[in-house]
């Protein structure tokens, strides 16, 4: 069977897609994988097929998919949630379709449209890789969903001596993302974390490290970090609420303190911390003082939240693995 993924081109949408495309080709699949040059690396890097459709550099619409479902004739396209573009191609060329989740189904006005309110491919599954405790109510009740587990994906790369060399005390793991992280909010986060007695290792991502000034004993700062590898190895991250990681960490049962941006990050947050899996500070909120409190409530040894993730993570480890669902994809294709 020949099944083509499709998603935005950023870390944050390609890589939850890349544990199920990995395990369709081990499954003896043909997988090919639509998306721009930006995320190709790591795709080729696991033999999944990229290319990029037409011109497109982010986002694809149906017009730039057409060509290529032509081409390739899959059996199966994978596309998701942010790529209604190969939804709607896909439906007008007859292929079977499956929605990808990347987290909990995001609120409307954060400049994506919907999934479940496209007229051309409303009713099409969706594989969903968030906790059905955590899900959206409405989204549970009408939509038919696969459940899928979760599973980190990051690029391979040598864990930082910090990790690989740590004292006794906490290691803590800040990061704000790809594509929100500014130097004053990280300046922020690690002045209030090095009050702490802990040990910080920081992903600056976008933010050059040298935008940081000097940098506190007991921190060290990088601009990437193997994060699937270091999230079961920390006792808390402090970040932005990306899906990514706010889903890494609870898979590891690791305590967070969210600090939303923008996108969907604040309804998480907000989801999040009102089940007490998580603690948040609101913009208004945050400064190095409230960055301290917040992070040593969560490193508190029998805390509420430490119990609730740790449900979480049990609930994670429950949901079929990308190798069992990879197993059902022919299911799909009528």
């Amino acid at each position: 069977m020949r099944v083509l993924f499709a998603s935005l081109a950023s870390v944050g949408h390609t890589y939850p897609l890349i544990p199920l495309a990995i395990a369709a080709r081990e499954a003896g699949h043909e997988v090919h994988f639509a998306a721009g040059e930006a995320v190709h690396a790591p795709l080729a890097a696991n033999g999944l097929r990229p290319f990029r459709p037409g011109d497109v550099f982010y986002e694809a619409y149906a017009e730039d998919l057409e060509p290529e479902l032509a081409r390739l004739r899959p059996d199966l396209v994978v596309h998701e949630w942010g790529m209604p573009g190969a939804a709607v191609a896909a439906h007008r060329a007859g292929i079977p379709g499956l929605w990808h989740g990347f987290g909990r189904l995001f609120p409307d006005g954060i400049g994506l449209e919907l999934p479940t309110r496209n007229a051309e491919v409303v009713g099409r599954p969706h594989l969903d890789i968030w906790p059905p405790s955590l899900q959206d109510e409405t989204f549970l009740a009408t939509e038919r969903r696969i459940e899928l587990r979760p599973v980190a994906f990051s690029m391979a790369a040598p864990l930082p001596p910090a990790v690989r060399h740590r004292a006794s005390q906490p290691l803590i793991y800040l990061s704000l993302g790809t594509a929100f992280g500014t130097p004053e909010l990280l300046r922020t986060a690690i002045a209030g974390l090095a009050t702490l007695n802990v040990q910080v290792v920081v992903a600056a991502g976008r933010v050059p490290p040298e935008e940081l000034g000097d940098i506190p004993d007991r921190v060290t700062v990088h601009r990437w970090v193997p994060q699937a590898e270091l999230l079961p190895l920390v006792d808390a991250v402090v970040h932005h609420g990306g899906s990514g990681t706010t889903l890494g960490a609870l898979a590891a049962g690791v305590p967070q303190v969210l600090i939303p941006q923008g996108a969907n990050q604040f309804a998480d947050a907000a989801a999040l911390s009102a089940v007490g899996v998580a603690l948040r500070l609101l913009p208004g909120e945050v400064d190095a003082d409230a960055v301290a409190e917040q992070t040593r409530r969560v490193l508190a040894p029998h805390g509420a939240h430490r119990d609730a993730v740790r449900d979480i993570a049990e609930e994670i480890a429950r949901m079929p693995s990308p190798a069992s669902v990879a197993q059902r994809l022919p299911e799909f294709v009528g």
